[in-house]
Formats: C-alpha cells, sequence, structure tokens
C-alpha cells in the first residue's frame, strides 16, 4: 500500500510541474497573440482591398497592356509554398495546414510531383520536416525556413520578390500558398491559395456589371504605374500570409494550453481522490492490525 501511496504521489507531482508549464506557455502565447492579432488586423483591411484593386485592374486591362504577373500560361512547373510555425504544441494547426497541402499537391499536382516538376518552399520548421520525411520525390527550399523570426516587411518582401522573379523567369508557371488564416483565438482555418499569376475575374451571366469595362484613368501612364503598382500590392498580400499564420499559431497554441491546463486539474482531482481512499484504506489496515495485534496479547 505504500508503494501504492508513493505511486499516486509521484503522478500528483508530475501533473502539477505540468500544468505550471501549460499555464506559462498559455500566458505568453496569450500576449504574443495580442501583438500579432493586432498586426493582422490592421494590414487584412488594406491587403484585401489592394488585391481587389489589382484583381479589378487586370481583369479590366486589355491582352496588350495586362501585366506579366497576370498572364496565365500551360502549367508545367509548379511552386507550392507551404507557411507553418516553427514549434508545436499549438493542436492541429500546423497538421490541418499540411493536410491542406497534401491534398492540393494530390488533386491538382500529382503528375508534376511524378515528373519531378514540383518545388515545395517551406516557411516555418514543422512544415519543412514534414516535407522532408514525406516528399523525397520533390524539391525541398528550406532557404526561408526560419522567416518567422523576423517579420518585418523588408524581410518578407525578399522572399516575396525572388518567388515573383522566378515567375517572371518562367522557372515556375504558377505559385500557390498553403497558409493558416486566422479568424479569433479558437478559430484558424487552413487555405491554400494562387499567389501567381494573378487570378482574373470571371464574368457571370446572371451579372451585368461583371461584363462592364472600367474605364480606368492612369496617371502617370498606365505601364510604369503597372510596373511599380502591382509588385507592391504582391509582397503586401504575401506579408499579410504570414501575419495571418503568425496569428493563428498563437492562437491555436493559446487554446490548447488552455485545455492542458483544464485537464490537468480533472486529472488531478482524480488523483487526489484516488491519494485519499488509498491512504484511507492503509490507515484502516494499520488500526486493524494493531487491534489484532492488542486482542492477541490479552487472549
Amino acid at each position: 500500500m505504500g508503494a501504492n501511496l508513493k505511486e499516486v504521489r509521484e503522478r500528483i507531482k508530475s501533473v502539477l510541474s505540468t500544468q505550471q508549464i501549460t499555464k506559462a506557455m498559455k500566458m505568453v502565447s496569450a500576449a504574443k497573440l495580442r501583438r500579432a492579432q493586432q498586426a493582422i488586423t490592421q494590414m487584412r483591411p488594406y491587403a484585401d482591398r489592394l488585391n481587389k484593386m489589382m484583381v479589378n485592374i487586370m481583369s479590366n486591362l486589355d491582352s496588350s497592356s495586362s501585366s506579366a504577373y497576370s498572364q496565365a500560361r500551360e502549367v508545367d512547373h509548379v511552386l507550392l509554398v507551404v507557411v507553418t510555425s516553427n514549434r508545436g504544441l499549438c493542436g492541429a494547426f500546423n497538421t490541418n495546414v499540411l493536410k491542406m497541402a497534401s491534398q492540393e499537391i494530390k488533386d491538382h499536382y500529382e503528375s508534376h510531383r511524378a515528373n519531378k516538376k514540383l518545388t515545395i518552399l517551406c516557411i516555418g520548421k514543422k512544415g519543412y520536416d514534414f516535407f522532408r520525411r514525406k516528399y523525397t520525390d520533390c524539391t525541398i527550399i528550406n532557404d526561408h525556413v526560419e522567416l518567422f523570426n523576423d517579420l518585418s516587411f523588408d524581410t518578407v518582401s525578399g522572399v516575396s520578390k525572388a518567388i515573383m522573379k522566378a515567375f517572371m523567369d518562367k522557372k515556375y508557371d504558377v505559385v500557390k500558398v498553403a497558409y493558416g488564416r486566422f479568424k479569433n483565438a479558437a478559430m484558424q482555418f487552413p487555405e491554400v491559395v494562387q499567389f501567381l499569376p494573378v487570378a482574373k475575374l470571371e464574368a457571370t451571366h446572371n451579372t451585368k456589371v461583371a461584363s462592364k469595362k472600367a474605364d480606368y484613368i492612369f496617371e502617370p501612364e498606365k505601364e510604369s504605374l503597372l510596373n511599380e503598382l502591382i509588385p507592391s500590392i504582391l509582397q503586401v498580400s504575401f506579408q499579410k500570409f504570414l501575419l495571418d499564420t503568425h496569428a493563428s499559431e498563437h492562437g491555436a497554441r493559446m487554446t490548447a494550453m488552455d485545455k492542458a491546463t483544464e485537464n490537468a486539474d480533472e486529472l488531478l482531482k482524480e488523483l487526489r481522490i484516488n491519494y485519499n481512499k488509498a491512504r484511507q484504506e492503509a490507515i484502516t489496515k494499520e488500526l486493524s492490525e494493531i487491534v489484532g495485534g492488542a486482542a492477541a496479547l490479552n487472549g
């Protein structure tokens, strides 16, 4: 019985220690989440509006003046950018992003993978570790795995510029990004979006507005404006992917650590009940032995 009591005491001590860690991690993630959430909520309206403006402009340009970033061509080489976190303990967040990326490959680019024409650029260690093990037949780029250490626009734009240049040089014919879109601390959604070429609006038969051609006035001339405007908007859009994922990571981790702390509380209650039962049984057994010994002496 003594051994059983000792075992339960050790388990209680272990769970308490783990609970202290989960509480601390929850507090750290909550502090980081506030900053990350502020960053993405401030950028998202700006980035979304810029992206809509870019799509509208490109959809209404004639083919002679359309940007090279919007020109679709036959898909021969594919680049998939996968954005995950560097660390785990954030629930199913990374798993969901990786599942979405894997499904995208399976649904659309399995033949490119078989022909070794699929390249995966990993931002975040979790994604790199996954694809390094599971996709040994693909080219894996890990030059920007540590990008989350510095999410400033200057640093992130260096990566997006390199991707855009590779697209312009026809190294890749399509570029897609798998990331985690942040909604709130409890809800994050994995998404795969097309980064390049820029998708154009499809005119519908039911919408008269969609079929009308907007009359844009360009100042300065159209070509020089597009050459400056479109790359800048694309760089902002790419940074939004990372800020979304950054906020999603901390929201998922805070939620996961909160749940782990609650589970530790439940486990501690159960262990303490078991400990008290075992202790009562030990005391009862000792009292019975004492009473029995006293009766034997008196007899």
